[in-house]
């Protein structure tokens, strides 16, 4: 079982350098700036993660993670430099099964070290928004977290079906494949359909 964490950890390392190097090619910046920008949002959330909950940070032992960054900074140049220009939706979608992968990933490790259910589910939501965020950042954008459809309440609903499933002896596997499918359904249906949390009336 540790070994399956350890691969979906990786697949969501991946996945959001993928959408930081997808960043990286809209802003034009060169090589470094591409591997700046798909390291610090694939690895971004759960290094904050780490820090906060007072634990080693995952990727200073493990170079597998930077292997994973790579690879993913390769196969998205070889896309690029082929089709010349990023598909719509492309980044956000890639964005979406990162958040997903990294919202329960971020719980699972919470729970792990004796986390209540609460905290838990706060560490997910760091671990998948919070590399966005920089990567919003140093882009110069408006991090998705603070606009649009709904970003950081999709992790917070995978993480609220992740543990109660837990709470119910489901078994891990099924407990992480159900909240990951949840987060990354609610975040496509969200872009889909524009669902927004609107708490103010502005102007049409």
């Amino acid at each position: 079982m540790t070994e399956l964490i350890h691969w979906f950890d990786l697949l969501g390392v991946m996945v959001f350098a993928i959408s930081g190097t997808l960043i990286a090619h809209s802003k034009h910046m060169d090589g470094f700036g591409v591997v700046v920008l798909a390291t610090v949002t694939g690895i971004g959330g759960g290094t904050l993660r780490d820090i906060i909950l007072d634990v080693p940070v995952f990727w200073l032992h493990d170079t597998s993670y930077f292997i994973a960054i790579f690879g993913a900074i390769f196969i998205s140049i070889l896309f690029l430099n082929r089709q010349k220009q990023i598909p719509k939706q492309m980044l956000q979608v890639a964005d979406a099964f990162g958040l997903a992968f990294f919202a329960v990933m971020g719980v699972q490790k919470a729970l792990n070290i004796g986390m209540p259910d609460t905290t838990a589910i706060i560490m997910g939501v760091l671990t998948g928004c919070f590399g966005g965020v920089i990567r919003d950042v140093l882009a110069r954008e408006i991090p998705l977290l603070l606009k649009g459809e709904l970003y950081a309440i999709t992790c917070i609903v995978g993480g609220v079906i992740y543990t109660q499933l837990i709470n119910f002896s489901m078994p891990l596997e099924i407990a992480m494949l159900s909240a990951m499918s949840a987060t990354l359904l609610l975040r496509l249906l969200a872009m889909r359909y524009n669902i927004v949390l609107h708490i103010f009336k502005y102007p049409d």
